[in-house]
């Protein structure tokens, strides 16, 4: 009872503040996760959290699916650009290197772990997430190029990155069965079946929400319902199907978005809503387990990892991959730093720490994502708004 008394007051107090703290660069992610440093971490916390990692995943999975949901209902605004923005070239160039540096840096650092445990940790800390600066993608001061690009690598790259991931995991459990042949046709099994049961139930969902609503069955408040119903139902279903929920969830809000468009902005209102209630509480246990890992065993090293895989792992590929695109300079410069990583690092973070063997490789692997992911909330979230304003000052009359 304690922690949902504390949890609501967090969630009221920031409900009347959000603006006034916005001025100072004070995004959501940041306030939250802030607060569990403060209270849910240390050896007497205010609000315990209690380390059930299967129950995290699940949770943490639940949020990532909603967010990606709503990374594809966004996607129907970039329709009207007339060129590439180099979007394969972030997935096809960028990524890898991206994760090559991060390995290469963490064999210089960790010199004494294997490499297959540095490939898993690189994997776990680089696939940008949004949700720390998900308010860039409806920033109109921001170039619609800088934010296509970071949708688009934000909503495909973890999916891209899941059947590599969990092929090094399992070499590093030595779970049998899982060679690479076998491990790549569950792959293309999963991501065919995120395919059909998300296009069904995004398509299917379109024609009966447009259909009610014509035939007034159903107004906007139900309607609320029904968009909020469909990211949960495409990950579920898809899960029990034995697909990539994660894949499903971001197809259906592809096939979704004209017709949630076409009703309006406020048919999305609810998902929003809801999708940032539950990032509040991830962001407050990441803030936990942060405060853990830095007072049980804080290693400057980790430190360092992290912010070479926010600047130079990340930055330098994004930046060379996109040369000779339709984006300039200072565009191309945005999407490389504005690679935030939240949720999706927390998931794969914790589905490691789910299978992977020795407690040593589990507190290395969550150390590394849990102070990657809270530098990126403190130096995303303080920059995004200047980097905002900046574009905004330039603007062409």
């Amino acid at each position: 009872m304690t922690a949902l008394l504390i949890g609501l007051s967090l969630l009221l107090a920031w409900s009347l503040t959000s603006d006034r703290l916005a001025r100072w660069s004070v995004t959501a992610p940041l306030a939250f996760v802030v607060a569990g440093l403060a209270l849910g971490g240390g050896a007497d916390p205010v609000v315990p959290i209690d380390l059930d990692w299967h129950g995290l995943q699940r949770g943490a999975e639940l949020v990532l699916a909603v967010l990606l949901f709503l990374d594809a209902s966004e996607s129907k605004e970039y329709d009207r650009l007339q060129r590439t923005v180099g979007e394969w070239r972030l997935l096809a160039i960028a990524l890898p290197v991206s994760v090559a540096l991060a390995t290469f840096f963490g064999a210089l650092l960790f010199p004494g772990n294997s490499w297959w445990l540095l490939v898993v940790t690189a994997l776990v800390v680089m696939p940008i997430d949004l949700a720390p600066i998900s308010a860039v993608l409806r920033d109109v001061r921001v170039p619609l190029k800088v934010r296509a690009a970071l949708n688009f690598e934000g909503g495909l790259n973890d999916g891209l990155i899941s059947p590599v991931f969990l092929f090094c995991v399992a070499n590093i459990a030595e779970t049998k069965g899982n060679t690479l042949h076998e491990l790549i046709w569950t792959a293309v099994k999963q991501a065919g079946l995120a395919l059909v049961v998300g296009g069904v139930l995004g398509v299917l969902t379109a024609r009966l929400v447009r259909g009610a609503f014509t035939a007034g069955w159903s107004g906007m408040s139900s309607l609320r319902l029904a968009s909020l119903a469909l990211p949960f139902l495409a990950y579920s279903a898809t899960v029990l199907a034995g697909g990539n929920g994660f894949v499903a969830a971001f197809v259906a809000g592809l096939c979704y978005a004209p017709t949630a468009h076409e009703l309006g902005s406020d048919n999305l209102e609810l998902v929003h809503d809801v999708a940032q209630v539950m990032a509040f509480a991830v962001w407050f246990v990441l803030g936990g387990l942060t405060t853990d890992s830095l007072t049980d065993h804080a290693d400057w090293a980790v430190v360092g990892y992290a912010l070479l895989a926010l600047t130079v792992a990340r930055f330098v590929p994004v930046v060379l991959s996109l040369s000779g695109t339709d984006l300039r300079w200072p565009e191309r410069a945005a999407v490389g730093w504005l690679g935030s990583r939240g949720v999706t690092s927390i998931v794969f973070g914790v589905l490691a720490a789910t299978h992977l063997p020795d407690e040593g490789d589990t507190l290395f692997v969550v150390d590394a994502m849990c102070m990657t992911v809270l530098l990126s909330v403190l130096l995303h979230g303080i920059t995004v708004v200047p980097v905002a304003r900046w574009f905004e000052r330039r603007r062409p009359a």
